[in-house]
């Protein structure tokens, strides 16, 4: 829906780039982490992750194609430093001979790649707060953020793996917030639109 609208009107508006940046980051180093040069029997996170990165990368793609001169040069930069931080943390951990040494290198990274995508969206829970509306911060992306992360949590939790159920832990109470914080602006939003009347008297 977020996409469609910036579609319609050929403008990204007041919506953050800096989720989907984020986004991408998180699904790279995570995809990195889920491989099998660093971790065994992680398919699932290879999967999700590179979908999610083909993802995120379109979408990004597309908020560059609709944004305004400043914002369009800072998020190709951004993008190119994501690139440049993967290729790094790819070439990096190969050096490392010690498997498990390279495991809790990747891994300690991946956790924080996923806090910081997790607290990205604080940017936009800032903005509804200071505009006490919902109209920047998408419900089905606070949702989707929140059920990704609640699975994952459990995911990480089965699989006794630290970095990825800590993060998601962190995220899950996040998303929770994002959740919580729509319901109760959106709730007000309604409620002032009926305090309207419906016919203004002029005597």
């Amino acid at each position: 829906p977020t996409f469609r609208r910036i579609l319609r009107n050929k403008s990204t508006e007041q919506f953050s780039g800096l989720p989907y940046i984020y986004s991408l980051l998180n699904c790279l180093i995570c995809l990195w982490y889920g491989s099998p040069f660093i971790s065994q029997r992680n398919l699932m996170l290879v999967t999700v992750n590179s979908l999610g990165a083909t993802f995120q990368l379109c979408y990004i793609i597309l908020f560059i194609m609709h944004t305004d001169k400043k914002n369009k040069m800072r998020m190709l930069v951004l993008l190119l430093v994501v690139f440049a931080v993967v290729g790094l943390i790819v070439a990096g951990s190969l050096q490392i001979p010690d498997k498990l040494t390279r495991w809790y290198f990747v891994g300690f990274l991946s956790c924080a790649s996923l806090v910081s995508m997790f607290a990205s969206p604080l940017f936009v829970i800032n903005l509804v707060i200071r505009t006490k509306s919902v109209e920047f911060m998408p419900f089905y992306l606070s949702l989707s953020t929140f059920l990704l992360s609640g699975s994952f949590l459990l995911y990480g939790l089965f699989n006794s793996d630290a970095f990825v159920y800590t993060p998601n832990g962190i995220g899950t109470v996040l998303g929770i917030v994002q959740l919580s914080l729509y319901c109760y602006y959106h709730r007000s939003s309604i409620e002032e639109e009926t305090k309207e009347p419906l016919i203004v008297s002029y005597v």
